[in-house]
């Protein structure tokens, strides 16, 4: 194994007694620790600060270990995790087991059988880190699936992670842009710092400035002190500006500063600060045709444009769907009170022919739409939404006409996205004009309720 000075251990106690004895140990034998007393603490912490083991207690105020155990395992598969209890108890070992959880320690405990706990642990995330260095294709931290296109996207983050150039991330929404972000940043040097995340679409322009560079105290009405922005905070780390497209021209000057230079001028101030952030940008609209109609400046997409990452829409990606589909039914299992939902082969069937417009994003809420409101174990298709009803391949009725069964996959897309003709016409991949022909065509109208 490595020295022990370059682990980082998260222990998780309500108790201030446990938390001061195990950091006092640990840190005796040279692991950085951190601390924290309950659940959302620990979540926080680990979402910005990349940690090798966390040791948790299984009774803790509010959602207990057992959810943070889950939470590490479905998330953050570069960490390993270990438990700790004055409950010790069979089922709660099983329970343990059965989340990956190897590693189970009764208090009270020894320091010798702490330590000794914990260099088990260690030793088997090192024995997962070198099979995963082994296999080039293996998953990202946070990314699912096994098919070409997302190899090739693996291999692509390898790539990069290293690296310090800028990197652009593009893809449909939904597709998982920001997880390859974080894949990029946790594989790098900088995963000991910040991952500090930006949608400069969900900002307004007149606050952006503000949140991306901070400002001085006084710089503007209601500035009572001065805050240090997203960039500082990325210092060391990485920044990640997702829907870079719906920036305004007057803030991609300002970036691209910042960009060429490593210095950041907070809002009300003539000091520029050297900063150390690297910049991973993520679109899902055509930058080169936003530079053409002069949205978008050419220097600054350039720029952004060093190294780029596409991620594939979900239905390029054959049966990731279903490796998706059953790790979503997995991480929703905990909202009921009944065995994880199971996919009969004709949901299968329905998952692998529909186009999921929305991407990961639409299989991930539609998978805990049906882990909260099915009542069975099954889900069948008639549990589904209609539109991906038919995407069950029938077994009769091969002999209609294509025109009747072109019409009818119209109409139903058409349903489905409430007759937004532009929509449509994207799911269907052809053009409007083409859409509003076949809809004369066809004679398809809106029903009354829509």
């Amino acid at each position: 194994m490595q020295p022990t000075q370059s682990y980082r251990i998260l222990v998780v106690d309500d108790s201030p007694g446990t938390l001061e004895v195990v950091q006092r140990h640990l840190s005796g034998h040279g692991y950085q620790v951190f601390t924290a007393n309950t659940v959302p603490q620990a979540v926080k912490l680990i979402a910005g600060t990349p940690v090798d083991l966390v040791i948790t207690d299984l009774k803790l105020p509010g959602p207990d270990g057992m959810d943070l155990v889950r939470h590490v395992r479905e998330n953050l598969p570069d960490t390993e995790v270990m438990i700790i209890t004055g409950y010790a108890s069979l089922g709660g070992a099983i329970e343990a087991v059965k989340s990956g959880v190897d590693e189970y320690l009764a208090k009270p405990f020894t320091e010798r059988e702490l330590v000794c706990a914990v260099e088990r642990a260690l030793a088997k995330l090192e024995q997962r880190r070198s099979s995963r260095a082994a296999d080039p294709v293996a998953d990202m931290p946070g990314l699912i699936g096994r098919s070409p296109q997302m190899q090739e996207v693996y291999r692509a983050i390898r790539k990069a992670a290293p690296a310090s150039a800028t990197v652009l991330i593009v893809g449909e929404s939904g597709t998982g842009k920001e997880l390859v972000a974080r894949a990029i940043h946790y594989l790098s040097e900088r995963a000991v710092a910040a991952f500090v995340p930006i949608n400069c679409g969900s900002i307004p322009e007149g606050l952006l400035e503000s949140e991306l560079f901070g400002h001085v105290k006084g710089a503007f009405t209601g500035a009572d002190q001065s805050r240090a922005g997203f960039l500082h905070a990325a210092d060391g780390g990485s920044l990640f500006l997702d829907e870079i497209g719906e920036m305004s021209l007057t803030m991609q000057v300002k970036l691209l500063r910042v960009l060429q230079d490593q210095q950041v001028y907070m809002v009300g101030s003539n000091e520029p600060r050297q900063i150390n952030a690297r910049v991973l940008a993520a679109t899902n609209k055509d930058l080169l045709r936003l530079v053409e109609k002069g949205v978008f400046r050419q220097d600054l997409f350039y720029r952004l444009n060093v190294i780029v990452i596409a991620v594939p829409p979900l239905r390029d990606r054959g049966d990731d769907v279903l490796l998706l589909a059953h790790h979503f039914a997995g991480k929703f299992r905990g909202e009921r009170d009944r065995p994880a939902i199971r996919l009969s082969d004709d949901v299968l069937n329905a998952f692998r022919g529909y186009s999921w417009p929305g991407n990961v994003r639409e299989l991930e809420n539609l998978m805990h739409r049906l882990s909260v409101m099915t009542e069975g174990e099954m889900i069948e298709p008639r549990d589904l939404p209609s539109i991906m009803r038919f995407a069950i391949s029938p077994a009769t009725g091969l002999d209609r006409p294509l025109a009747e069964v072109e019409a009818e996959h119209v109409r139903n897309v058409l349903i489905y996205v409430n007759w937004n003709r532009s929509r449509a016409a994207q799911i269907l991949r052809i053009d409007r004009k083409t859409l509003i022909k076949k809809i004369a065509d066809y004679g398809l109208k809106p029903s009354v309720e829509q």
